[in-house]
């Protein structure tokens, strides 16, 4: 491995313009096949293996033509009476029925339900509600057809009404990462400059990490529509992509600087740096995509997508950083060098302490307390996970300025909390002996539920098997009890198909949010197994240590669970929320946890491979463990502490997403990599390898001889004739 990919980078930097164009050419072409490829789909949302998606399913089957198109948009048109005075008085009801027949002239506008023909205003007349319906999603609405609705809206304001619109239809677009992506990248910037104190050096990560994710953007536009790749899984990978492509490439320029030092001439360095470095990037890459990509194993559509889509960005980053990076250093040999070794002034490496080396040794000193208190200060900070409720805000996460969230409350106080959430109950009759009889059946168990306030009568399909009504809980959609309401009336299937023959399946959009969570929940310890298997055997043959992987695994779990409980903390609890622009608390997204899950286990390993990398380095060259320990730390806590600075900083601009799902994330990415590489890499990792000594290299004689040997240390380098006699000093490699 190590000199397969020494000479790629010999090669990369001997052809760099040809490498270098033929990146420029790659990006231009899949640009162009991005213009013209269909724009990519939104995310369905579908849930296979559930009991929500299941009734879905029939509901299409059995009433066809009759079920609204999932990418139909609707709006809500809320309407509130001023205090003391009713909807249906003639003033107000001629203000309503004005709005409405102005907001059906639009093109666009398929049909809009007049609240007072639809039986849609509440007992106290003090609410009331019109449902408008277009003919096309959210995203084709033309800007004529969103002015028509806010005119209409505006006016009926300024008669006297509180008017509020609810759904995605007047949402304002939320934006991935906006201007916090960038002052995330401005602060990686920084960070580089700070760590080599060279522009060169620092733009250089930055430039391919660009790159990178323009390649990976633009090809999941290009092949959107053909996969069914969405924005979100977009997002993702523009996240992911720009985090670790910086990173690899600050891992290769580092160990190039760090060659040339050495004194060895700019393509023998471009080489060593590929062959050492690269090598920690592959595998650590390797690591990224198998967590990436065994988001598959869920067996949920959308994250399987988004994850192969991040998989993809991880790998083109590799494959910039083994050869884009070092055809750049090619071209900028001495320009990405200290000024001291720029000005000749330094030509040898400096092998003398730094900050990384003193505190190897200290940790050295005091291995014990040093693992105590990394180990109990991240559990305090993962104690909240025990609170962890899932769930998928909507509405009621959203700001209270915000139309949507407004009329969301106002319906909550007109109707009863549980009227934004209504159950969708489909009645299977076809085994029944009487279908209608046994429908009502269903519905009048269901209503006699405790928690169940209302039920709509049994509507049937033509055929007169299949049956569906709504039943509205006393309770908000994201409460506890509502969950707990929704397995009671699970409960009483059997006992109903027993006295009926017929069945029933219980859906709508706060069923499919329970069963989202409930699929999340018990897909994570078979991902978790899945993953933290096959990337323990990776590092096996990677370090070929059995206790290293161990500990590897073990400090993962405690990063991930305390990067949860923060999450907790904030975003279900609302601690320091004013911080991140956090307007509204809520559960945690069903989806989230394992998405993290799947990329902090990528990062972790990073770190891992690339700062124990070094220790090994060190310990196979004949040194001693507890001296290997701090000769790693003295070649690899400087970048591996910027490499994590770079990532909280790019994770971090995405904190201020309107996404949700985005916005979540960013955050948990951005601690979990604070807890993992500043607490259990810097501080754990030596505190266990000092504790363990030799013990920590210890392979069963059996499975050495098993396990295939990788070269991710490049001692086959030290065999490998290089192109040059001598290594050529700095000085006189800067005229070559």
């Amino acid at each position: 491995m190590a000199v397969f990919l020494y000479r790629m980078g010999r090669t990369a930097f001997r052809r760099r313009w040809y490498v270098a164009l033929l990146w420029v050419v790659l990006l231009g072409a899949l640009g162009f096949a991005s213009t013209q490829a269909a724009s990519p789909p939104e995310d369905t949302g579908s849930m296979p293996g559930i009991e929500s998606q299941r009734a879905y399913d029939l509901l299409q089957k059995r009433f066809p033509g009759a079920s609204q198109s999932p990418n139909q948009a609707t709006a809500r048109i809320v309407f509130v009476a001023p205090s003391r005075e009713k909807l249906t008085s003639s003033a107000n009801r001629a203000v309503i029925e004005k709005l409405v027949g102005e907001a059906a002239e639009s093109s666009q506008v398929q049909a809009v339900a007049d609240p007072f023909r639809a039986g849609t205003v509440n007992q106290a007349a003090s609410t009331a509600y019109a449902t408008v319906t277009y003919k096309a999603a959210s995203k084709d609405l033309t800007d004529a057809t969103k002015d028509n609705l806010r005119k209409a809206v505006d006016e009926a304001r300024h008669a006297g009404l509180t008017v509020d619109v609810g759904g995605p239809v007047l949402a304002d677009d939320a934006a991935a990462g906006g201007s916090g992506e960038l002052i995330g990248v401005v602060i990686a910037a920084v960070v580089l400059l700070v760590t080599f104190g060279s522009l060169a050096a620092a733009g250089l990560p930055l430039l391919t990490a660009v790159l990178g994710v323009g390649i990976s953007t633009v090809s999941i536009m290009a092949l959107g529509s053909t996969l069914g790749l969405s924005t979100t899984s977009s997002s993702l990978a523009s996240m992911l992509g720009l985090a670790v492509g910086i990173d690899y490439a600050l891992f290769v320029v580092s160990r190039y600087r760090e060659e040339r030092g050495h004194g060895h001439s700019p393509q023998e360095a471009a080489g060593r740096a590929v062959g050492t470095a690269g090598s920690a990037v592959v595998f650590a890459g390797l690591t990224v995509v198998i967590a990436l990509a065994g988001l598959s194993v869920v067996g949920v559509p959308t994250l399987t997508k988004m994850g192969l889509s991040a998989a993809g960005a991880v790998v083109v980053a590799v494959l910039i950083a083994l050869t884009l990076v070092p055809a750049l250093l090619g071209i900028l040999p001495n320009a990405v060098l200290p000024r001291r070794i720029r000005k000749g002034r330094d030509t040898g490496a400096r092998t003398g302490d730094n900050a990384g080396t003193r505190w190897a040794r200290f940790v050295r000193r005091r291995p014990v307390p040093v693992l105590l208190a990394s180990v109990i200060g991240l559990g305090i900070v993962a104690l909240p996970v025990l609170d962890l409720q899932l769930g998928m805000p909507g509405d009621e996460s959203k700001s209270t300025a915000t139309t949507e969230r407004r009329a969301y409350d106002e319906l909550a106080d007109g109707f009863g909390p549980g009227f934004n959430g209504p159950f969708t109950v489909v009645v299977d009759a076809k085994g029944a002996k009487n279908p209608k009889s046994a429908a009502k059946s269903v519905a009048k168990t269901i209503s006699a539920t405790k928690g169940v306030v209302s039920v709509t009568a049994p509507v049937f399909n033509p055929a007169g098997n299949t049956a569906i009504f709504t039943a509205t809980a006393s309770t908000a959609p994201t409460d506890e009890k509502t969950k707990d309401l929704v397995r009671a009336i699970r409960a009483e299937r059997p006992e109903v198909t027993a006295e009926t023959g017929a069945t029933f399946l219980v859906s709508g959009t706060t069923a499919i949010n329970i069963d989202v969570a409930d699929k999340m929940q018990s897909a994570l310890v078979p991902y978790l197994a899945v993953v933290v298997g096959l990337a323990f055997l990776l590092l096996l043959v990677i370090f070929r240590s059995v206790l290293v992987p161990l500990k590897a695994a073990f400090g993962f779990l405690l990063s991930v669970l305390s990067a949860l409980g923060a999450v907790v903390a904030v975003f279900q609890w609302g601690r320091l929320a004013d911080l991140i622009g956090l307007q509204q608390t809520g559960p945690v997204m069903s989806t989230m946890p394992i998405m993290m899950v799947g990329i902090v286990f990528g990062l972790a390993m990073d770190y891992e491979v690339f700062l124990v990398s070094r220790m090994r380095e060190a310990y196979t060259h004949g040194e001693r463990p507890a001296e290997a320990i701090v000769t790693g730390f003295r070649h690899s806590a400087r970048v591996v502490v910027a490499a994590a600075l770079i990532m909280i900083a790019v994770f971090s601009g995405f904190v201020g997403a309107g996404l949700a799902l985005i916005k979540m994330i960013g955050f948990s990415l951005a601690v979990a990599v604070l807890f993992d590489a500043l607490v259990v890499r810097m501080a754990l990792v030596p505190a266990v390898m000092a504790l363990l000594g030799e013990r920590a290299w210890w392979l069963p004689a059996r499975l050495a001889r098993w396990l295939p040997r990788v070269d991710i240390e490049g001692e086959s380098l030290s065999r490998t004739p290089a192109a040059e006699t001598e290594p050529a000093p700095v000085a006189e490699a800067a005229h070559r």
